[in-house]
């Protein structure tokens, strides 16, 4: 998946979705020019909205495949929670509770500072931050919560025979305390990264526990392995099992509401091909069985000829230090055919762009097969895209999928549409350096975001090819494989996207474009993406790391050059590109190299990189983009409210049209997703 990495994309789009009467809306089914997409601000996040132009274009039968497949996203809601933490179904019922059933004074301060937690728990599925995965502390007083328990009407999730004291006893440390599950995802190798991770993926077993069972399970000589542990809890109790996700299994009642809403879709599919997909999808829920989950992919990844296409299932592991164990998510989108025509041109040539990558001729595919690309209107994202959202996916994630069947690349036009909307040039203007350099941003940055995304997916991640006998990145480069993988699709794009091809090809206009990519590229690898991390943090999410490791990389590489120059004016510090082409050519080589690394499974190698160049960070540079970064009052992070799909019956109860409204509360839009969408019991999921 490809986040925003450039001052065009600076925001993170992120998203929610609405089901139920909420707030104020617009007319129904018609986008309106003085559509507020600003809906609400606190601590480091911003709500947004967008709309869904394509939704009232859809026939009654397309329509209902919407809603059937958004009810279906949300019914995973709580999944994502538990994966989070342990604790995340107990705290968030409690949170429900105060919310709705406090009988104190809700104009004070520390009310006020309870809010801004509960939102930000909201946002994030759970207690830890969606982004640092480092836990959320609250700003009100300890005391402070024994008075909003003692002061709340409605029910607390007490265990049997526990009294109230006991509960807040409890509650208190596992809130406040940092030291107490303090970080969800740890990727410090000097660590046990598995014991000393909250995340809920693992119960009583160390790294090296974990390494040895899924070494054992692993049949070396099958060329189409499955994605061993994907689906899964590993526990240890007389001895080590996995508790698998599926119906009748861990999540099981969750995960029959997802099967009952996929059921309701695949009557109303739009070809055969895509009833038989999700028909093998409704199988492997129930199953569990991870030959079937790939049989699902191999089946999805053919289907083309649709207008409306989904994403639903246990499929990225960025939530897991050992990048094994998946979490929920889905997205449905309605397909932009104007928009995808004019980009079709990169998936069609995506043989020349294989041919001509300046990576070693071993690691190149001699065939690229079933590239698609699509530009599309997100109608409803679910799960671990909701409220964080990418602005483009790739997908199947297994590499021998992808290498003998081809893979499906998207961009969300409406939510890159939605935050260029909300977005500020604050930016540009306090971090460019050259009027030449903040007009060309100010001109292309958006658009350059976009093609670079576009080649990220459809090109990047579909480039490339493992060495005979190496065994899959999440076994070869462990911690490491998800940033050398999404760094190896980022160089893709940046090398290319100064090629004078795409001129030929008509993509872009000149190189004005890959420049603009090139100068916000560099800002925010150097700079700008420091303003989301706390003082005295390093870097660790996934994305944040291949930004930095290859920022870092070029502008040392290119510093005997003076490639890349480090200027200070004004006692601020500015990073500024003087040899694009240079810039280019140092792009290549590093992708060479990290193509290299996941073809060959250098665990070495990839660890000297990340750790050398992308994990650390200069503490004094650091204030200095916080401090720049504060007083242009822009969040770092941004989420997005959903709007609510509202089915109409006639007398005979069948529906007879879909209506869709655009909800701007967030507290009580998340109020009301956690009182109809609550499947699972709060303890011993």
């Amino acid at each position: 998946m490809k986040r925003p990495s450039t001052f065009g994309l600076m925001f993170l789009v992120l998203f929610l979705f609405a089901c139920g009467k909420q707030g104020e809306t617009v007319e129904a089914n018609k986008p309106t020019e003085d559509f507020e997409v600003r809906v609400d601000r606190f601590a480091d996040l911003e709500i947004l909205r967008y709309q869904v132009p394509q939704f009232e274009k859809l026939s009654l039968r397309q329509k209902k495949f919407v809603y059937f497949l958004s009810q279906a996203a949300l019914s995973g809601r709580d999944i994502l929670y538990d994966q989070n933490y342990k604790y995340n179904l107990i705290i968030r019922q409690t949170i429900h509770t105060i919310v709705e059933g406090y009988k104190g004074d809700r104009s004070t301060e520390p009310w006020k500072q309870f809010m801004i937690y509960a939102k930000r728990v909201w946002f994030s599925n759970g207690i830890h931050h969606h982004y640092s995965t480092l836990k959320i502390i609250p700003q009100f007083k300890k005391s402070y919560l024994s008075e909003l328990i003692n002061s709340t009407d409605g029910e607390f999730p007490l265990k049997n025979g526990e009294k109230m004291g006991e509960f807040i006893e409890w509650l208190t440390p596992t809130l406040f305390d940092p030291e107490i599950d303090g970080k969800r995802v740890n990727l410090n190798p000097q660590d046990d990264i598995i014991s000393t991770s909250a995340n809920n993926y693992y119960q009583g077993v160390t790294q090296d526990e974990v390494d040895m069972f899924y070494s054992n399970m692993k049949d070396p000589d099958d060329p189409e392995p499955i994605w061993y542990g994907l689906n899964s809890r590993l526990v240890k109790e007389q001895e080590i099992v996995e508790k698998v996700w599926k119906s009748g299994g861990l999540y099981g009642n969750a995960i029959d509401q997802i099967v009952m809403w996929l059921g309701k879709a695949k009557e109303v599919a739009e070809n055969d091909a895509q009833r038989k997909e999700l028909e093998i999808l409704i199988e492997y829920f129930q199953t569990g069985d991870l030959r079937t989950w790939d049989k699902y992919n191999m089946a999805w990844v053919k289907n083309t000829k649709i207008d409306i296409d989904y994403i639903n299932g246990f499929i990225e592991v960025y939530g897991d230090p050992k990048g094994i164990k998946a979490s929920y998510e889905s997205v449905v989108e309605i397909n932009d055919f104007e928009a995808t025509a004019r980009m079709k041109t990169l998936s069609d040539n995506g043989q020349w762009f294989e041919d001509n990558a300046p990576i070693m001729d071993i690691h190149k595919r001699e065939t690229v097969r079933g590239i698609t690309y699509n530009v599309v209107s997100v109608a409803i994202l679910g799960g671990d895209v909701s409220p964080y959202s990418p602005i483009g996916i790739n997908l199947p994630n297994s590499d021998w999928i992808r290498s003998n069947y081809g893979s499906k690349s998207v961009s969300l036009s409406n939510i890159t549409t939605a935050y260029d909307e909300a977005r500020s040039g604050g930016f540009v203007e306090e971090f460019g350096y050259t009027d030449e350099e903040k007009a060309r941003l100010k001109k292309y940055g958006s658009f350059a975001g976009k093609i670079h995304t576009a080649m990220h997916e459809v090109l990047g991640h579909a480039s490339g090819k493992l060495e005979a006998g190496v065994g899959t990145p999440k076994e070869t480069l462990k911690s490491y494989a998800s940033t050398i993988e999404e760094g190896r699709a980022d160089l893709f794009g940046l090398y290319y996207i100064m090629d004078p091809k795409l001129v030929e090809m008509g993509l872009v206009e000149s190189d004005e474009i890959g420049k603009a990519e090139y100068d916000g590229y560099i800002k925010n690898g150097l700079m700008l993406q420091l303003r989301r991390l706390q003082p005295g943090e390093e870097i660790e999410e996934s994305h944040m790391r291949n930004r930095a490791y290859i920022s870092h990389w070029t502008y040392e590489k290119g510093r005997k050059d003076n490639v890349i120059e480090k200027k200070v004016r004004d006692k601020k510090t500015y990073f500024v590109v003087n040899d694009y082409e240079a810039l280019r050519q140092l792009f290549g080589e590093l992708l060479q190299e990290v193509q290299r690394i996941k073809s060959q499974g250098d665990y070495k190698a990839a660890k000297e990189l990340v750790e050398n160049y992308g994990v650390k960070v200069d503490k004094k540079l650091h204030e200095e983009v916080l401090e720049r970064s504060k007083v242009l009052n822009i969040a770092p992070y941004a989420g997005f409210m959903n709007p609510h799909y509202k089915p109409v019956t006639n007398e005979n109860n069948e529906i007879t049209d879909i209506v869709i409204t655009y909800s701007d509360d967030f507290v009580e839009q998340m109020l009301y997703y956690d009182k109809y969408y609550s499947f699972l019991p709060l303890e011993n999921n």
